[in-house]
């Protein structure tokens, strides 16, 4: 499998080898739903909680008569029938979200995205990426010149300047390899590469 070199300008200048393990695997687009919804399920932290009937703040007083008033028989206002009652089953903080997902079915949809974004034209490799200083305009002035403003960056080594340059742009996300998550390759227009990521991306999903 061939990727485009880009330039400083954004213009693919050469072609870069990349190993077909893990840029011309076939699409399962069953598997990249379910690795992507396992990815968003054990992000959650679970930290709502509703109340049951024996925590909501009422009084034990019944609320009126039992016979002669034609209304149904009530014995507490913390009924979860009344409104202002406890839940029935309440959301609780240890409630668990996390979804298992196997390292090679793991390893298999990250390696379906990478190759169906190659076929789309939506990722791209260049040497290297790197600005001078810590400021926002500078890495904002160079992915403008290359023409990208949607994108997601997978560098070898992310370097403070690169970092903190690119906090501050809400449609840019800078990574190292091992930080990629496949949630992040499907939303982001274009994917950056960097030649010496690939052989990360290799090492760890191949």
């Amino acid at each position: 499998m061939q990727l485009e070199l880009l330039n400083e300008q954004g213009q693919a200048t050469s072609k870069v080898d990349a190993p077909d393990t893990l840029f011309a695997r076939e699409y399962n687009e069953a598997l990249v739903h379910q690795v992507v919804v396992a990815y968003q399920a054990n992000a959650r932290q679970g930290t709502r909680a509703q109340l049951t009937r024996a925590e909501v703040h009422h009084s034990t007083k019944k609320p009126f008569r039992q016979k002669g008033t034609g209304r149904a028989r009530a014995g507490m206002t913390s009924s979860p029938l009344w409104r202002g009652g406890g839940r029935i089953f309440p959301n609780k903080p240890d409630e668990n979200f996390s979804h298992k997902l196997n390292k090679k079915m793991y390893r298999a949809g990250m390696a379906a995205i990478l190759s169906q974004l190659a076929r789309e034209g939506r990722l791209a490799v260049v040497d290297s990426i790197a600005i001078e200083a810590p400021k926002t305009k500078l890495l904002a002035a160079k992915l403008k010149a290359m023409g990208l403003d949607h994108v997601m960056v997978i560098s070898d080594q992310v370097d403070d300047n690169l970092l903190l340059a690119s906090r501050n742009l809400a449609n840019v996300l800078v990574v190292e390899p091992r930080y990629a998550d496949p949630l992040s390759l499907v939303f982001y227009k274009k994917v950056l590469v960097t030649k010496a990521a690939i052989e990360q991306l290799k090492e760890m999903l191949a």
